[in-house]
Formats: C-alpha cells, sequence, structure tokens
C-alpha cells in the first residue's frame, strides 16, 4: 500500500507541475502546418489508436495497425527515432508523453484506444498510463517488464496490462514441450486456437468421421493445406497427411489429440 500511495503522489505531482504549454521537440509537415493554422490533424473517431513507445515492440504494434488500414498516432520522446520512423508510420510526433499539456495539444483525448510501450522507464511508462485515463481515453493498454509493473499498471486503473516476454517464453516453451503444436494463441487460461499438425489417426476421415467436437472438445476452424487456407471445412471434408488444423478448444486437449 504504501508504495501505491507514493506512485499516486508521483503521479501527482508531475501532473501538478507540468508547464501550461509543451511545444513537441518534432513532428512530420502536417503535424507542423496543423500549429499554424489551428487544425489538428489528429482529431479521431472511434477504433483509432495512439500509441506511445517506439522501440521494438510499440513499433511492431503501430506498423501492424497502419498494415490493417488503421488510423495510428505514434509518439515516442526521442526526435532521431521519430525521424526515421516518419517514413513507415503516417503520423508520428516527438514529444514527452509524460507532459499532459503535450498530450492535449496533439488531441491525444480524441482516441478510443490509447497503447503505452516504453520499456526501459517504468516511471514514464506509468505516468503515461494514468494520463491517457485522465485525458478521457476509453481503453488504455500498456506493456510491462515484470508482474510487479503488471500489478501496479492495474491498479492505477490500466484497462489490459500484456508481458510481451512472458507471453513469448510461454508460447515458445509449448510449442517446444508439444512437438506437434505449430502455433498457438492463448484466449483465455486454458483455452485457445491452436495450429496443430493433423496426426496419422485422422488421416483419410472426413470431419464428421473424426468426431473431433465429441472425443475431444475441439472445433475445426480452418485447414491450411500447403499454400491453400480452407476456412470453416464441411462435414466431408478429409483429413491429409501434412494439413495443420487449425482449432478452438482448450490446449490441453489439443495436446491429447497429438498423442
Amino acid at each position: 500500500m504504501a508504495l501505491l500511495s507514493s506512485l499516486r503522489d508521483f503521479v501527482t505531482h508531475r501532473i501538478g507541475a507540468a508547464p501550461a504549454v509543451a511545444q513537441p521537440k518534432s513532428a512530420p509537415q502536417q503535424a507542423k502546418s496543423a500549429r499554424q493554422t489551428g487544425h489538428n490533424p489528429f482529431t479521431q473517431t472511434a477504433n483509432e489508436f495512439v500509441v506511445i513507445g517506439l522501440g521494438r515492440f510499440g513499433t511492431s504494434v503501430a506498423t501492424t495497425l497502419v498494415e490493417y488500414g488503421r488510423n495510428v498516432l505514434a509518439i515516442d520522446a526521442d526526435e532521431s527515432r521519430v525521424q526515421h520512423l516518419s517514413t513507415i508510420l503516417p503520423h508520428v510526433v516527438a514529444l514527452d508523453a509524460t507532459n499532459i499539456d503535450a498530450l492535449r495539444q496533439v488531441g491525444v483525448e480524441n482516441f478510443d484506444t490509447g497503447l503505452v510501450c516504453i520499456g526501459t522507464d517504468f516511471e514514464s511508462n506509468l505516468l503515461a498510463a494514468v494520463l491517457l485515463q485522465q485525458l478521457g481515453v476509453k481503453r488504455v493498454i500498456a506493456k510491462a517488464r515484470t508482474r510487479t509493473q503488471r500489478d501496479i499498471l492495474l491498479r492505477v486503473g490500466a484497462d489490459e496490462v500484456i508481458l510481451p516476454e512472458h507471453e513469448a517464453g510461454i508460447r515458445l516453451g509449448r510449442k517446444l514441450a508439444a512437438g506437434n503444436l505449430v502455433d498457438y494463441l492463448e484466449v483465455s487460461n486454458d483455452v485457445g486456437v491452436v495450429e496443430i499438425l493433423a496426426p496419422p489417426s485422422l488421416w483419410n476421415r472426413s470431419l464428421s468421421e473424426s468426431s473431433l467436437r465429441q472425443r475431444y472438445g475441439l472445433t475445426i476452424m480452418a485447414v491450411r493445406r500447403g499454400d491453400d487456407l480452407i476456412v470453416s471445412p464441411s462435414a466431408t471434408f478429409r483429413i491429409e497427411e501434412n494439413d495443420l488444423l487449425v482449432v478452438l478448444g482448450r490446449i490441453e486437449d489439443a495436446e491429447r489429440l497429438r498423442q
């Protein structure tokens, strides 16, 4: 409790100490013209994202969202990094994300989802997450390096906290421990979408004959055959050697299928 009280004092102090006007160090030409004309190009509607912290993880998230056609405002304190990424990301700004006035200046309050991915400075990561909430961002997702950091971020109000290295380690461990599990996406603690190499017991059998739902509690969502992906295969679809089955169910049931 003493730690949380200290963090609250730290956040209150930093917010209260923010200068009245904070100028970003640099911004794309669009943002520069916006300051001259008074028009803010970052006024957003639903389903658009602000990503704070452009290390490897934050950059990967931001570029992936852009590739999927989402509007993204990317923010980092490092001007040289922002300059480098300006050729990749359409809206990228160099500013201090722990300064509430700087965040207001680029219209962060208009975004539905904010992702805080500052990996090297937990105080800045924590404060940025708190400021996004204070500015009215509906959903705040934060990156943490440890479980203690995750617990603190959740206690101060982050909607979701991810531990990329921890989750990647679990994912790799599962793949190594279960040879036929090619990949998986965890939905909850014990349920996920699993890509599994079809075991010999299913070769040349239709989905109805395999009775995967009755015997294993698994639902086949798709089958990857070579370069082809068959989505929602019919009950008469026949499984072949080297097919990759994309199934939904409990991880332990998928592991049981491969045995």
